[in-house]
């Protein structure tokens, strides 16, 4: 067999970084990835990777299309023979999880399965892929005056700031300058320590699983964050956002370079990303990243796991 494809690398991430963070439950064609603590919720999807990733594997008993026995490699093509039951199953489970309806796949791998989401009633959305040439060379991106970026640990000060800064980021689309700063960053980072979040990101951070990045003012205050989750030498970068107040300097760039440069120096070959806007994907082409295909997923679903 020859070197995987990309697409084959990006379909192995989506298959293997959840297993850090949830079980994977069979049902037939598809997968659901079921989150084993508290934090954010997973996705369902097809039956990506082929083998399939070594975790634990449970295969549901109603499954309509059955499937290999828990652990085992996938029989046969990636994203074949996907039914409205299946579907039908994968999201009668997120109901009694107590979850988001939520699914995402590479549309270019299966596409048939869009109809089928959407016949069910579920929207579906277009994130459009980038990846970053290899060869590319990735200096450090210019910074305002005094602003630093560093990789948080487990126990930085500033970690209940970061993690809120794209929670503001994203209530508030786009890239215009807008009126969220310091003091509803604070308000949003007293919420995430009062309702645990913060000590759930920890753990993740000890053990490498996530690695999170931001710019700082010279106050301490971060401006800028993003994070990526290493796997098999993949990584996606996520969560690239900029405090509204903070915008058009350049941040969100200079972090993101940060972190694929961080990633580069850790072992990790094929660095991708996904994008709602042109605009953000005009940065990031000068950056070095080109199209790689496109992620569909249920339009307004949460945020992947973290």
């Amino acid at each position: 067999m020859g070197e995987p494809t990309l697409r084959d690398r990006i379909e192995l991430y989506y298959a293997t970084v959840p297993l850090g963070f949830a079980d994977a439950e069979k049902f037939g064609p598809l997968r659901l990835f079921v989150r084993k603590g508290e934090g954010a919720p997973y996705y369902g999807g097809p039956n990506h990777a082929y083998p399939v990733p070594a975790g634990p594997v449970r295969v549901s008993a109603g499954s309509a299309s059955g499937g290999p026995a828990a652990g085992s490699a996938s029989s046969g093509p990636v994203g074949t023979g996907i039914t409205a039951a299946d579907i039908a199953l994968v999201r009668a489970r997120q109901r009694e999880l107590g979850v988001a309806e939520s699914f995402e796949w590479l549309a270019e791998v299966t596409p048939s399965l869009r109809a089928l989401v959407e016949a069910a009633g579920l929207p579906v959305a277009e994130r459009p892929l980038m990846v970053l040439d290899p060869h590319h060379p990735l200096p450090p991106q210019p910074l305002p005056e005094g602003v630093t970026i560093r990789v948080l640990d487990a126990d930085a000060p500033g970690l209940p700031a970061v993690l809120a800064l794209p929670r503001l980021a994203f209530a508030d689309v786009g890239t215009a300058v807008g009126p969220a700063g310091r003091a509803e960053l604070a308000a949003v980072a007293e919420k995430l320590v009062a309702d645990g979040t913060v000590e759930t990101i920890r753990p993740t951070l000890l053990t490498g699983h996530k690695v999170l990045a931001a710019a700082f003012a010279p106050d301490g205050t971060p401006l800028a964050a993003g994070h990526y989750h290493p796997a098999r030498g993949i990584t996606e970068i996520g969560g690239i956002g900029t405090l509204p107040t903070a915008r058009r300097q350049g941040l969100g760039a200079a972090v993101m370079a940060a972190l694929a440069t961080h990633a580069r120096e850790h072992g990790v070959h094929t660095v991708f990303l996904a994008y709602a806007e042109a605009a953000v994907a005009r940065i990031y082409a000068r950056l070095g990243f080109r199209p790689a295909g496109t992620t569909l997923l249920i339009a307004d679903q949460p945020a992947r796991g973290q």
